[in-house]
């Protein structure tokens, strides 16, 4: 009896998993730098920057990749100071970092707020203006923000002032033209709405229903950028690890270190 009941039972959950949520399941044990715990990554769909999730703290991908190299770059980071731009409020790095990091300081960009303004006990930053103070902090983190930049040149060159020497900007970005050269997607309109160039793309935003406009889309040639309008030194790393949970499309991690 108990058999067939198990029998029955993998039947119809194979049914279920074939008819209502696809083919498609991908699964791996390890250990997940987010929430520092052993951990199953699952994925249901096979795009698996948005899907390969952590059965623990749901992080992603990316979210793995930018914890991963935090550790491995800066294995001190709990004791310094961070800054980290558009944070997700419940899931990935950004968790792990607002909890343990003893100096942490988040950011958002709250549309039709100056700049400094506190909404909800978070600060409105511009990265392309920003109020912080020169060689503020060792750490600046950005996840999937860059993309959303309709002035770069200056975001960057915000970011490198904040950094203490020594201290570095490491983001996640996708680098969607790989090899070809760097596309601007969108400018800025007189009453700050997104004209695209392209066809319109936009992507979640944790604080705006509306979304964010997609600005740029990069390519490897990123690092040049940075490097020309910073002079820090920059090195794009591609990771594939498993048994972290990080296999994906589109996760390249930039490290900028400012040099002096």
């Amino acid at each position: 009896m108990k058999a067939r009941l198990k029998s029955y039972l993998k039947q119809k959950i194979t049914y279920y998993y074939e008819t209502k949520v696809g083919r498609y399941f991908f699964k791996q044990k390890g250990h997940c730098p987010c929430c520092d715990q052993p951990a199953t990554f699952v994925a249901r769909d096979p795009w698996l920057r948005d899907h390969f999730k952590c059965n623990r703290c749901k992080s992603i991908p990316r979210e793995r990749a930018l914890m991963h190299i935090i550790e491995t770059e800066y294995p001190q980071w709990r004791s310094l100071h961070i800054h980290e731009s558009s944070p997700s409020k419940n899931r990935g790095h950004s968790v792990r970092l607002r909890k343990e990091a003893e100096n942490y300081v988040e950011s958002q960009y709250f549309p039709g707020h100056q700049n400094g303004d506190v909404v909800n006990g978070v600060p409105h930053i511009d990265l392309e203006d920003q109020t912080f103070a020169d060689s503020q902090f060792d750490l600046v983190v950005t996840s999937d923000v860059m993309e959303h930049i309709y002035a770069p040149d200056k975001a960057f060159k915000e970011i490198h002032r904040t950094l203490k020497p020594g201290g570095a900007h490491i983001f996640s970005v996708p680098i969607i033209n790989k090899h070809k050269p760097t596309e601007r997607w969108a400018n800025k309109g007189p009453n700050g709405e997104p004209i695209f160039l392209k066809e319109p793309e936009w992507h979640g935003n944790p604080v705006d229903e509306k979304g964010s406009p997609v600005t740029m889309h990069w390519g490897y040639d990123i690092k040049e950028f940075i490097e020309q309008h910073t002079g820090a030194g920059v090195r794009i790393e591609y990771l594939d690890r498993l048994e972290l949970g990080i296999r994906a499309e589109y996760i390249e991690i930039v490290i900028a270190k400012k040099l002096t």
